[in-house]
């Protein structure tokens, strides 16, 4: 017993988790904000807000009075806000690619699966359908039966026909009876 709280924690129980500063962020909720994000930005809307806003700003700082410019010519404000727009979207953007490739890959792993279980099936049944081919090959069917009858009473009628002209050449005499009254 005391040995055993001497060597530390152990590997087989669940650590006790202490008070931590740093914060705590849940990947999954994260990359799909960044999805969100990523798909605003591509899309038409995104393009038409910034085209209003990029429009709005450099109207205002060249047709304002002076004294309510808050960006002159060269627009350095405007190159900053621009700038720093880029720098977030490329890594949200790049983080929803990362996801994307990662869902890309498990479709494609799941559809390799049940590509090869429906090859494995098809197999099977292509070897039953064989198996049941060759066990029909020995059935006998009905025109085989039809066949065979029809050539056993072709051969009853041959064998009934021969006697008939046996009968004929050599009468029976002990068959010729006749009634008398």
């Amino acid at each position: 017993m005391a040995r055993e709280n001497n060597r530390g924690p152990r590997l087989d129980q669940p650590m006790e988790r202490g008070l931590s500063l740093r914060p705590s962020v849940d990947p999954e909720a994260v990359g799909r904000l960044s999805e969100r994000i990523a798909r605003f930005l591509g899309s038409w809307r995104f393009i038409g807000y910034m085209t209003a806003f990029v429009l709005f700003w450099v109207l205002w700082n060249l047709i304002a009075p002076t004294n309510l410019r808050f960006d002159e010519w060269p627009f350095i404000g405007l190159t900053l806000l621009l700038s720093l727009q880029a720098s977030y979207a490329a890594p949200l953007i790049l983080l929803a690619q990362n996801r994307q490739s990662d869902r890309d890959r498990i479709q494609y792993q799941d559809d390799r699966s049940n590509t090869e279980r429906l090859i494995a099936d098809t197999e099977y049944l292509m070897r039953e359908v064989a198996s049941l081919r060759m066990a029909l090959g020995e059935v006998a069917t009905r025109d085989y039966l039809r066949g065979e009858l029809r050539d056993i009473i072709e051969e009853l009628d041959d064998r009934e026909h021969k006697r008939k002209k046996k009968k004929d050449r050599h009468p029976d005499p002990l068959a010729e009876t006749t009634d008398e009254p």
